[in-house]
């Protein structure tokens, strides 16, 4: 495969902090250095996760502390109007939203009516707005993992599983219908792999009814799986055959820990790649298939790898692609490669921020998993804590 070498030929470069960081003052862009140098500490992240779990539990008063750090970094707000601050400071500099409602854990049918009631509304304020590309939700929002997974198993149901099921599937028709009818795009989260074959089979359907004219519903696909690339190629074939487009979220992947886990107690053949090479080669495939077929796929690359987001930029120049075709869209999560969002929207291309917002307590699953994350990730933090101190020095104000 080729890849782009001679810097003449990238049409975009992610080294300008200027750029990056335009939006913060010199205030936020300090505090921002401090919590990035206590995520490069992966003993600080450990303890710190255990004693906010820990305080929550035991009801003392922290919220307040992590609203205005860890919460106010990587979140919108608690309410969909909380976040109207981040949506038009976002706006400013060309980058669009996607509200991602970010409460996680509940698992009972009033838990997923409230979530789909929430994500219907995050359709309409998606209408309502010129810089909201995209509505997401995750499947397990509103169904039950454990029945999804026993469906997936082609295990035989009871009736009130069965009167579940179906109603699962009514919630994801109701979600898709809204979003196509109101002319908003939707993105169907990836999730564990003994659930996401059924998570596909359900998603795909929702595509042969809202697809036709355009790319409404788009499935995520996790790169780090060794199967993923020919998956995606199968869902285009598929799209062709039943005359719809196909729309795609391309990522890496967000379980690789569990999936390990889960592979080896039960005995089963891993699916996550042998080695991070193979996982950047299968998304890189991905780019180049998805381009190749522009005409029938819309695609958004959901990730913080450098490389490939040049790969892609590189790729649309050689074919001949508008930087802004609306087919294709780059996204990052909120407080995350601000280098590689702002860059990309000043030179030209559609980008996105994955904006969470929902109570804290509700939401810390998440920004567990962001700290963790970036501890976790080779050099993750460390890039984000150089790019910050690099801007401080640039603006000569120190670190401090």
């Amino acid at each position: 495969m080729a890849y782009p070498s001679p810097k003449d030929e990238i049409p975009v470069f992610f080294e300008d902090t200027s750029v990056a960081f335009a939006s913060k003052s010199d205030a936020q862009l300090r505090k921002t250095y401090w919590l990035f140098s206590l995520m490069n500490q992966a003993r600080v992240v450990n303890l710190g996760t255990f004693f906010i779990k820990l305080a929550l539990k035991l009801h003392l008063p922290i919220k307040n502390v992590i609203r205005v750090t860890i919460f106010e970094q990587f979140c919108g707000g608690e309410t969909i109007r909380d976040c109207d601050s981040t949506i038009s400071l976002l706006g400013q500099s060309g980058i669009g939203t996607i509200l991602d409602y970010s409460v996680e854990g509940e698992d009972d049918e009033a838990s997923f009516d409230a979530t789909t009631n929430e994500i219907l509304k995050t359709i309409d304020k998606a209408a309502s707005s010129d810089t909201i590309p995209f509505s997401v939700f995750k499947v397990t929002g509103v169904a039950s993992a454990d029945l999804l997974e026993k469906i997936q198993r082609n295990e035989e149901l009871t009736s009130d599983e069965e009167a579940a099921y179906t109603r699962i599937q009514e919630r994801m028709e109701q979600l898709c219908k809204h979003a196509y009818d109101l002319n908003v795009r939707i993105f169907v989260d990836a999730e564990e792999s003994w659930i996401q074959g059924i998570i596909d089979d359900l998603t795909y359907r929702m595509m042969q009814k809202f697809n036709r004219e355009k790319a409404i519903v788009y499935n995520t696909y996790q790169l780090y799986r060794h199967d993923t690339l020919d998956g995606l190629k199968t869902a285009y074939l598929m799209a062709r055959q039943r005359g719809y487009f196909l729309g795609g979220k391309l990522v890496r992947g967000a379980y690789m820990e569990k999936e390990q886990l889960r592979a080896r107690e039960n005995e089963y053949f891993n699916p996550i790649h042998v080695s991070k090479d193979a996982t950047d080669k299968d998304y890189n495939q991905a780019i180049d298939f998805s381009l190749d077929h522009i005409e029938h796929v819309s695609i958004c690359l959901g990730t913080h790898n450098e490389y490939s987001s040049q790969y892609c930029a590189a790729k649309m120049k050689k074919l001949g692609i508008s930087r802004n075709d609306d087919r294709i869209w780059f996204a990052q999560l909120l407080g995350m490669s601000d280098n590689i969002s702002f860059n990309l929207s000043k030179a030209g291309y559609n980008v996105a921020k994955y904006v969470p917002y929902g109570p804290i307590d509700a939401v810390l699953p998440y920004l567990i998993r962001r700290a963790e994350e970036n501890t976790s990730i080779a050099g993750q933090s460390s890039r984000e804590y150089l790019l910050v101190k690099s801007e401080l020095k640039r603006r000569g104000i120190g670190s401090l």
